[in-house]
């Protein structure tokens, strides 16, 4: 007997909740962890201005804005990473609560999102290159190519050249993956538009700088370069507020 298609949404829908129910809560929890006291440490030692940053934050918690996103496995956090190329956090999070709800609530699976017309994503802001970037990481996804166990065995380098194989896939998105996916302690967004300006504003540059100045900078930081980049993120965030 054929299934009945409410059905197979039905369990779509409970495959999708729990494969992005682990990670979520993984997320959950690490969002709630203090700074590393080792690595604030050595980067106080490290860096004068980073210093200042750190002391002024005691209680920090690097990762607690990731209480503010959905749900999401290997693939969702690539979806969250992709829509915001190039686009305001709060525009970016516009889109995605708009797929999650074409998607009865819940981020799409990579075999959710191959099997409908890319009309839906279009329609849910999601432009043509992005959908297009997006369904052929679904099909590595769908296919084993991908999966979340085997990003998370890989080296942050090997991570970088698999996911920049597909079209669309930058170092920036790739990076960000690292950082906030695979939570990877020394990771870099050299050419994040508000992470070079935090570092004009801190560092006294008078132009923006370049990102090869941004890795002379963060040269100091190593290997703890990703909570480096998390102070300062939010002292531009504090700047802005």
């Amino acid at each position: 007997m054929t299934p009945k298609p409410k059905a197979d949404a039905a369990a779509r829908v409970l495959r999708a909740e729990r494969t992005q129910r682990k990670p979520a809560a993984r997320a959950r929890k690490g969002a709630a962890a203090v700074a590393n006291p080792t690595a604030r440490e050595l980067l106080r030692r490290a860096d004068p201005i980073l210093r200042e940053l750190i002391d002024a934050r005691p209680d920090f918690r690097p990762r607690a804005w990731l209480r503010e996103l959905p749900p999401r496995d290997a693939f969702g956090s690539l979806i969250f990473g992709v829509v915001g190329q190039q686009l305001s956090v709060s525009a970016t999070r516009t889109i995605v609560s708009r797929l999650q709800e074409r998607f009865g609530g819940h981020l799409p699976s990579a075999e959710d999102l191959l099997a409908v017309d890319p009309k839906e994503l279009r329609a849910s802001g999601v432009s043509t290159r992005k959908g297009t970037t997006l369904r052929a990481l679904a099909e590595r996804f769908a296919d084993g190519r991908l999966s979340d166990k085997s990003l998370a065995r890989m080296t942050d380098e090997e991570v970088e050249a698999a996911l920049t194989e597909v079209s669309g896939v930058g170092p920036w998105t790739a990076r960000g993956f690292l950082l906030v996916a695979l939570d990877r302690p020394d990771v870099l967004l050299s050419g994040d538009l508000a992470l070079r300006r935090a570092v004009q504003k801190n560092y006294g540059f008078d132009h923006l700088p370049t990102e090869d100045e941004m890795v002379q900078v963060a040269e100091r930081w190593r290997p703890y370069r990703s909570l480096a980049v998390s102070y300062l993120f939010a002292s531009e965030l504090e700047k802005g507020t």
